[in-house]
């Protein structure tokens, strides 16, 4: 006998239709039955692979439309079906390590129209979010190897109440190499209850996975999970494994069977990142994340052009290999932050080394490589540096071994959901004793700082990556800044003095002219240092200014401009900081977020022009 829905879904189903073809949209038949997973629990088992295929070709429609995380979600498809159809969600609980596949669970979790509807896409964010949906989703996620530490707090918290759900953690092949991740795999053995780790093994990192762990993981599914060497039971875990990690009945017998397990257990399902979508199969690693592009072939619909700073850098480097044979580049799951794509990694050879998603290993490497008589350079994004701050302080700093280490994407031009902002680094970075931070305002002088970090044996440096529209140098740049703590007069004059740091030098260069105009000509200094101080500059300006400005691209609580302020501050000079205030800003307008911290630059003109009178 055929497997039919319950009698109110084919009406709902007939109603949709009659909208559907009123209002000219194309029709999803399931997914627009499911508002929740409990509607999707209604249906037969025989229905779930056509809900699945809906759920990707929403996915699909979204990200060539919006842009987002591809081929995670894709990989992710048929086991995020089969998760909401066996567990009861939401009292049983899943939480997505770092949420690079949550997308499939956001459309069975009551929001469709963040990826069916073109006006309705900037509601929905790339990652789990409790201000979406704080029944389906448990937590903020945007960072790798959590899932599994934040469930042992739900599996704990859940004991102690006397509760009996499910925990459920999903993290990928790539993430469990985190230091964290291990760290909550051994408390969940040790607190002993129901807890369930998917690990979503689809071979793949952001790039290609690197460690003795993928290694094991790969004899793993050599022996369909049957090897006596296994990582997950020796820690105490149940373990289950699972080769068609992208056949959804499959994935439904095997959730089944571990649902209300009273152990901590592992199901390892075997997965294709990418799964379903043609162009994200056959070249996976920049389909892991794409710009909006055309879903018929593949190509992006914009691609941007012009200049790319990092880009560029990473060209250096290679460049600085050919004549360095102590050169090494390091990277940590995001090789591509500097153009370091399969070919180049492929130049590199032995030169380039990938810890993947384990930021604190990386810094820690540097420190060992350095002292071991190379030259490493370590490049990643603000934000993920944040993962290895006890390492850089302790590893790095302590022992003062001079690495370099390259600081991206901190600009409020960069990443803007507020689990990926980058623009915290000054604070985080420029109060580390021993470390040398230098905020180079241009290309070029980015390149003479690189290559005096990289040649250089005194000191541990750390270089703020311009953002933004790459900016060029009208003069040479110094090559030598052994002097720590000098600043630079680029244009003198009197009674102001405009502090730009970094990138925003071009900024006070632009409100000098706007105060000129006014019959005012400030002096414009570019700092260099956002480590430290030039006391003797600091003092000379006394002589003749009333009043000193900084302009930072980054937060203004505890950034480069407090520092001018607390050592001004038994003075009678005035100082005017500006920054971006702290708060945890969310898919923010660029130019709003400028206008609101008055960082617009006829602000600052009037703002100065107004303090100069008063």
């Amino acid at each position: 006998m055929a497997d039919f829905a319950p009698f109110h879904l084919l009406f709902r189903n007939f109603v949709c239709l009659l909208l559907a073809i009123h209002t000219k949209r194309e029709l999803k038949m399931y997914l627009e039955l499911i508002d929740q997973p409990a509607q999707l629990r209604q249906l037969q088992e025989n229905q779930l692979q056509e809900v699945a295929n809906e759920v990707r070709e929403a996915v699909l429609f979204r990200v060539s439309h919006h842009g987002g995380h591809v081929g995670p979600n894709l990989g992710a498809t048929e086991a995020t079906v089969a998760m909401h159809y066996v567990f009861n969600t939401p009292e049983d609980k899943i939480v997505f390590d770092v949420s690079h596949q949550s997308y499939p669970h956001k459309v069975l979790t009551g929001r469709l129209k963040g990826f069916t509807n073109l006006d309705d896409m900037n509601s929905v964010s790339g990652y789990s979010s409790p201000l979406e949906s704080p029944v389906y989703d448990n937590f903020e996620i945007g960072h790798t190897s959590t899932s599994i530490a934040l469930c042992t707090g739900l599996q704990k918290a859940r004991d102690i109440l006397g509760q009996t759900h499910n925990i459920v953690a999903f993290i990928g092949d790539g993430s469990l190499g985190g230091g964290e991740a291990f760290e909550g795999l051994n408390t969940a053995a040790a607190i002993g209850t129901n807890i369930i780790v998917v690990v979503n093994d689809n071979e793949m990192s952001i790039a290609e996975n690197h460690g003795g762990l993928y290694q094991h993981l790969a004899l793993l599914r050599q022996t369909q999970g049957q090897s006596e060497q296994n990582f997950f039971k020796a820690l105490g875990f149940d373990y289950h494994y699972l080769e068609q990690g992208n056949d959804v009945m499959a994935l439904v017998e095997m959730f089944r069977k571990v649902k209300d397990t009273p152990r901590p257990t592992v199901v390892h399902i075997h997965t294709e990142k990418g799964h379903g979508y043609a162009p994200a199969t056959a070249n996976k690693e920049p389909w892991h994340y794409s710009a909006p592009f055309d879903l018929e072939t593949g190509q992006l619909l914009n691609t941007g052009g012009g200049e790319y700073a990092p880009y560029m850098l990473g060209r250096v480097i290679m460049e600085e290999m050919k004549t360095d044979p102590k050169l090494v580049a390091i990277s940590a799951g995001v090789p591509m932050a500097l153009g370091f794509g399969p070919n180049e990694r492929q130049v590199m050879g032995l030169r380039h080394i990938d810890v993947g998603i384990a930021e604190e290993e990386a810094v820690a490497l540097a420190s060992g490589m350095a002292k071991g008589g190379t030259r490493p350079v370590f490049s990643t994004f603000a934000t993920f540096l944040q993962r290895t701050y006890d390492q850089l302080a302790q590893d790095l700093c302590v022992n003062g071994n001079p690495a370099v280490i390259n600081v991206l994407g901190s600009t409020i031009y960069g990443m803007n959901d507020f689990t990926h902002i980058c623009f915290f680094d000054i604070p985080m970075f420029s109060h580390i004793p021993n470390l040398v931070y230098l905020a180079p305002t241009n290309f070029e002088e980015l390149v003479a700082m690189e290559r005096w970090a990289i040649r250089q044996e005194q000191w541990p440096v750390a270089i703020r990556v311009p953002g933004g529209p790459v900016q060029h140098a009208s003069e040479p740049c110094d090559d030598d800044y052994s002097q720590l703590n000098t600043f630079k007069m680029v244009r003198p004059g009197a009674d102001v003095a405009i502090i730009g740091v970094g990138n925003f030098l071009k900024k006070a260069e632009e409100v000098a002219t706007l105060l000129a105009q006014k019959g005012i000509k400030p002096s414009v200094i570019n700092p260099r240092f956002v480590s430290g101080v030039d006391t003797q500059m600091l003092n000379e300006l006394m002589a003749d200014h009333s009043l000193v400005v900084t302009l930072e691209d980054g937060s203004l609580d505890g950034g480069f401009g407090e520092r001018i302020a607390r050592y001004y501050g038994t003075t009678e000079m005035r100082v005017m900081c500006r920054g971006v205030e702290k708060a945890l800003y969310d898919r923010y307008d660029v130019e709003q977020l400028l206008t609101d911290n008055r960082l617009q630059n006829q602000q600052i003109a009037d703002d100065i022009v107004k303090a100069l009178i008063g």
